[in-house]
């Protein structure tokens, strides 16, 4: 027989997953609801998840191709807002995926594959500018709270650290295997966040004094790769229409040339091709 709360437990207990909860809004205006994680607590997440990344793929020893990394997000992150600026590290990984991907706490991958579709700086701006776009977004903390709603997501998040969350919650992170198969950090996020990651990171790559006119070429080339291969990269996938997508970020990179213009004006000129 289920016990019914008395009316007072009851107003305890939804005050404190409402307690729990916080509803923010995001870069680009849409309102957010997220668990009531702290920054420093997915910080370490993200810190966490890359070590298992590292573990899982062999780190590339093309000079090139990690110094070019290393100056684009060099570039974009010195346009951040200042908390967000310090801290960031970059690998590229050896994988033939044209893929890459940002998490909390500044950390930056990219995969050796993604050379073969983005040709130039600005086109591989477009890609490390949209996923850094996904951190400053806080899309990971929402995609948490989506997933397992308030309560579970800081259990899950306490579990995963090894922190006060009891003993079963760390068993069922145990069982249920690392933060990346615990949170889905590597996986493509809904299309809402895709859109605000491709509007946040192109205005980003434009400030740095990368052309935004990339970010579109870029996923030209990425469709192109499709068609040869016959199976859509991973991001196309979260998207309703890649046709669709390109257009969208063909209007904004007219819009955000004069941004472009003062930003290269300024100095802001990265040589990391």
């Amino acid at each position: 027989m289920l016990r019914r709360l008395r009316p007072a437990a009851l107003a305890i207990a939804i005050a404190a997953i409402a307690a729990s909860c916080a509803t923010t809004t995001s870069p680009t205006g849409r309102t957010q609801v997220v668990g009531g994680v702290s920054q420093q607590e997915l910080n370490q997440l993200g810190a966490q998840a890359f070590a298992e990344v590292k573990q899982q793929k062999r780190l590339s020893t093309d000079a090139r191709q990690t110094r070019e990394v290393q100056c684009i997000v060099g570039a974009i992150t010195r346009q951040l807002p200042p908390n967000w600026q310090s801290g960031w590290e970059s690998a590229v990984f050896v994988d033939p995926e044209p893929n890459a991907f940002a998490l909390p706490g500044g950390k930056v991958g990219v995969y050796s594959g993604i050379f073969k579709v983005a040709n130039t700086q600005d086109e591989l701006a477009g890609v490390i500018a949209h996923e850094i776009g996904h951190v400053i977004s806080r899309h990971h903390e929402e995609r948490i709270t989506r997933q397992m709603g308030a309560q579970g997501a800081v259990e899950l998040i306490g579990a995963l650290l090894g922190s006060r969350y009891g003993a079963g919650a760390q068993t069922a992170a145990v069982q249920g295997g690392g933060v990346l198969a615990q949170t889905g950090f590597l996986l493509p996020g809904s299309r809402e966040q895709e859109t605000e990651a491709d509007v946040v990171g192109q205005q980003l790559m434009a400030q740095a004094g990368f052309d935004p006119r990339g970010a579109v070429q870029l996923w030209t080339n990425m469709i192109q790769a499709t068609s040869s291969s016959g199976r859509p990269p991973q991001w196309l996938s979260t998207h309703p229409n890649p046709e669709s997508r390109i257009r969208e970020l063909q209007q904004r990179a007219v819009s955000l040339i004069p941004v472009y213009e003062q930003a290269r004006a300024a100095g802001r000129r990265p040589a990391c091709g």
